[in-house]
């Protein structure tokens, strides 16, 4: 009787579980149906719009189906963010072309922020910071071309060009209302990515990275190495208008504080799987005070870098929140020659923080005006080159002669006092207090010497 009972039981319960799943199997394949349905009511409303256009509009030299359909797709990939985007198989030989070669530009590293072209910020010692072109200022045409409706891609195509030639930009700068045209003249972009190893207080290290690039990694393993061998015990890190660059280089940069398989950042998206980049711990630096200088022109790398950092403890954040730019694009060739360019993946800091269009707050902010900023770069490049017509913010009327401002220029250059760098003082300070605060833990303040490189 047992045995009885025990089988109608199994075999209740296998019924059960079949009618259970061939119900979910119902729903999910209604649910797959509607989709599906709902996709070719969309195609159908599509295709019946192409030939109303073919059949109606008045210019008929503009109705291929390939150039309807393009249209459609640029205007499909464009919607989504400013950096999707369709090619054309001529764009994307373009693409390739240029990735292989070189090609002149002016310098800066462009996003788009409120719909508008937006410089994150000048490469040092390029035209466009000798122009001085600052960190949030609007691109509002290109030789006389708006930007309003140019995508970011397009925008870069008309930046670039011929080295030796020239190209206006229409400016209108980050916090206010002045509109100006900026003449340059494009160039080979070469740009050392490792700046201004040097002592800036009491056995306080500091450097600066402009970019991330194939040698930052042993031109920063060099510059750390130069200042240990100087006892310090305290490094600051400045990534202020860093734009980015390789995400290897940001990875490795980071890693010189972290232990080894530490996280640093990584990347997810809804049809592509986690990955995560981990510090590899090559050359592993003491555990010294660190601070790391940010600004509103950090971006993409500098905001993996500053991120992990901040995340993981290891560093105080100091200055102004970062531009936001942490997504990754995929190209995907399509069988005609053309491609699209996707939005497939968002970059995350350790602690699950987006970076993209949110950016990293700094720990302690320190914020710096406009006119302080061009007045701070316009006393660096000073230091560097001397006299390169970089200009004030309060540069002379347009109707006096070209020798009558260069002489101004020159005076203002002479007369400039020096200004006062508002967040690498108060970076100096908290190093000054995490050292304190360290040697009453009693931990090691002077950092013991770094081993030789085993680089080849």
């Amino acid at each position: 009787m047992r045995k009885q009972f025990t089988a109608i039981m199994v075999a209740t319960l296998l019924a059960s579980n079949l009618l259970l799943g061939f119900k979910v199997f119902q729903a999910r394949a209604a649910s797959q149906d509607k989709d599906r349905d709902s996709a070719y009511a969309n195609v159908a409303l599509l295709t019946r719009v192409m030939e109303i256009v073919r059949k109606d509009y008045v210019d008929g030299d503009k109705l291929s189906y390939r150039e309807l359909t393009y249209s459609a797709l640029k205007g499909m990939l464009n919607s989504l963010d400013p950096h999707s985007q369709f090619m054309e198989p001529e764009s994307f030989n373009e693409m390739r072309s240029e990735t292989e070669g070189q090609f002149g530009g002016i310098g800066v590293q462009i996003g788009v922020k409120d719909n508008i072209i937006t410089i994150i910020a000048p490469m040092e010692d390029t035209p466009g910071f000798k122009a001085g072109l600052l960190p949030g200022d609007k691109i509002l045409a290109v030789d006389g071309t708006s930007t309003e409706k140019l995508t970011l891609q397009d925008a870069v195509k008309l930046l670039r060009g011929k080295p030796g030639s020239d190209v206006t930009l229409r400016i209108m700068h980050s916090k206010g209302h002045e509109i100006k045209d900026v003449k340059l003249t494009r160039a080979i972009i070469k740009v050392d990515s490792v700046k201004d190893a040097k002592l800036v207080g009491d056995h306080i290290g500091y450097v600066r990275i402009t970019q991330f690039n194939g040698p930052t990694d042993d031109e920063f393993e060099a510059a750390l190495q130069k200042l240990e061998k100087q006892g310090i015990n305290g490094m600051i890190l400045d990534l202020r208008n860093n734009p980015g660059g390789l995400l290897e280089s940001a990875v490795e940069v980071a890693g010189k504080f972290l232990p080894r398989n530490e996280m640093v950042v990584y990347t997810e998206g809804r049809q592509v799987e986690r990955h995560i980049y981990s510090a590899q711990g090559k050359e592993r630096h003491p555990n010294y005070p660190l601070v790391v200088l940010v600004n509103g022109g950090s971006a993409s790398g500098s905001e993996i870098v500053a991120g992990a950092l901040q995340d993981l403890k290891r560093a105080v954040l100091v200055g102004e929140t970062t531009f936001g730019k942490g997504s990754v694009q995929s190209v995907l060739p399509m069988p005609d020659g053309s491609a699209l360019r996707l939005t497939t993946a968002k970059y995350y800091t350790p602690g699950r923080k987006v970076i993209h269009e949110k950016g990293v707050t700094p720990d302690i902010v320190v914020a710096v005006s406009e006119e302080d900023q061009r007045k701070l770069m316009l006393q660096r490049a000073k230091e560097n080159w001397g006299d390169v017509g970089f200009p004030d913010a309060d540069e002379e009327s347009d109707s006096e002669s070209d020798k009558d401002k260069e002489a101004a220029r020159e005076k203002k250059l002479k007369d400039a006092k020096p200004i006062r760098d508002v967040q690498l003082d108060r970076a100096i300070d908290v190093i000054k207090g995490l050292r304190v605060f360290t040697q009453q833990k009693g931990v090691p303040a002077t950092p013991v010497p770094p081993p030789s490189s085993t680089k080849s």
